[in-house]
């Protein structure tokens, strides 16, 4: 017997002792391997998303110059240009890219076996940086949780995984992605294996997702750095007495919510539906109608990062934050709807936001013994609006704590989230949700 056989017939008789499965070792040494691999491949391609992305918002930025010279209202209709690009990019090669994509991921797993066509990930980064480039109303979640799947899809199909492995690698490919771009590794894992069902978890999945998320982050933060995604003065909940008071704002939440989801699909159905018009023309013209409303609201446009943060520094006027938070429905309706593509993550996390804020500010006038620190409202309804809408609660309330760097507000978050995610019931702005996992076998 050699040295290497005397030490794995050693190390074999350790782990009987030890009471450790076989089957353990092995998966855990097939998903750290596969979970790595999966997890560099997603934080490379936030980082390419992320450096396209901005060379194509500096291209429309230019243009908008332009027309800013010769009118002002006439630069916000950029958006409108931006669709029209996108429309025979996404409708010819692949339109599954259209929309907010995480439904396409969902739909994936539970429908076709974790498979997704090769040529998505390539349309979808270029349609969803031109989408958001161009200034439409979406933002970076549903794209790249779309590209890194399906780069993990290609990973299962050449390593000619069997189909649970496959499915389980899609999961990692979400969680690698979305823990890249919005530097929330955690959050990104939870999300990956809770946005498949309304009242579920992928369980199962968690481990070999939080691997790929990781490793994802990693990679990513390594070359952009470590910060937080956005930023967040320090404060602390200290009052027990304010506590209903995030409850109500989670009720508001899920009930503004469930207007958002009507509005989403009722503008979707009205373009894929009613609108007598090639579906190519259909992203220009929902980028159009984007454009017009940000004549009035220009903060509607793009992700909504920069409202976000003129929110939490209490510089955006108070009087304009729930009109803003009507605008930025509508606004992503149209862009998301009208077959445009990019997510729906950032500017739900910015109607929230503007919710909290008009919320927080209306508390700290009729209530004289209410938190004053409106930010805390802002960030509150951020969580709680996303986990209405999408039907991600603990994703909604890590995430949070993760983008921001803040995690003091714990308890004030996990109230208004499980509010507005009891209130919010079963409607979803993803429609290939299960409700149970129970349900997928029905789907095969």
């Amino acid at each position: 017997m050699g040295i290497w056989d005397e030490i794995r017939f050693k190390l074999h008789g350790l782990i009987v002792r030890l009471g450790i499965r076989t089957y353990s070792l092995r998966y855990l040494e097939k998903w750290i391997l596969l979970g790595s691999i999966t997890g560099i491949i997603g934080g490379l391609s936030a980082i390419a998303f992320y450096y396209l992305l901005d060379f194509f918002t500096n291209i429309f930025e230019i243009i908008g110059e332009q027309l800013a010279h010769i009118s002002p209202f006439l630069a916000p209709l950029i958006v409108g240009l931006g669709g029209l690009i996108v429309g025979p990019i996404i409708f010819f090669l692949a339109p599954e890219a259209a929309g907010h994509g995480t439904d396409a991921v969902i739909q994936a797993f539970h429908e076709r076996w974790g498979i997704m066509r090769t040529r998505v990930p390539v349309i979808k980064v270029l349609a969803s940086s031109i989408t958001i480039g161009s200034g439409g109303s979406a933002g970076r979640e549903g794209p790249i949780a779309q590209i890194s799947a399906g780069l993990a899809s290609l990973i299962a199909k050449f390593l000619r995984l069997r189909v649970p492995d496959r499915k389980i690698i899609l999961v990692c490919g979400i969680a690698s992605g979305i823990g890249s771009i919005f530097k929330s590794p955690l959050g990104a894992a939870l999300f990956s294996v809770e946005v498949l069902y309304k009242r579920d978890l992928e369980i199962h999945a968690l481990i070999p997702a939080i691997v790929s998320s990781v490793v994802g982050y990693s990679v990513y933060a390594s070359h952009f750095g470590w910060e937080p995604v956005l930023f967040f003065p320090e404060c602390y909940f200290v009052h027990l007495i304010d506590l209903p008071l995030f409850i109500i704002l989670g009720i508001v939440c899920g009930l503004l919510a469930l207007f958002y989801v009507k509005i989403f699909y009722g503008v979707t159905a009205l373009f894929m539906n009613k609108l007598n018009c090639p579906n190519f023309i259909k992203p220009g013209i929902g980028g159009l109608i984007t454009g017009i409303i940000a004549i009035f609201m220009p903060q509607v446009l793009g992700m909504g990062y920069e409202g976000i943060e003129q929110c939490f520094s209490a510089s955006l006027p108070i009087e304009a934050m729930l009109p803003l938070a009507f605008g930025k429905i509508l606004a992503t309706s149209f862009t998301i709807g009208s077959g445009g593509s990019g997510g729906v993550f950032a500017p739900s996390l910015f109607i929230g936001a503007m919710i909290g804020g008009s919320l927080g500010h209306f508390y700290s006038k009729s209530l004289s013994w209410a938190l004053t620190d409106i930010p805390i409202f802002s960030i509150t309804g951020m969580a709680a609006f996303f986990a209405g809408a999408a039907k991600v609660p603990l994703t909604s309330i890590v995430m949070t704590c993760e983008m921001t760097g803040n995690y003091s507000l714990l308890l004030p978050l996990m109230l208004a989230v499980s509010s507005s995610y009891i209130i919010a019931g079963e409607e979803s702005i993803y429609e290939s949700q299960l409700r149970f996992s129970r349900e997928r076998v029905l789907t095969r």
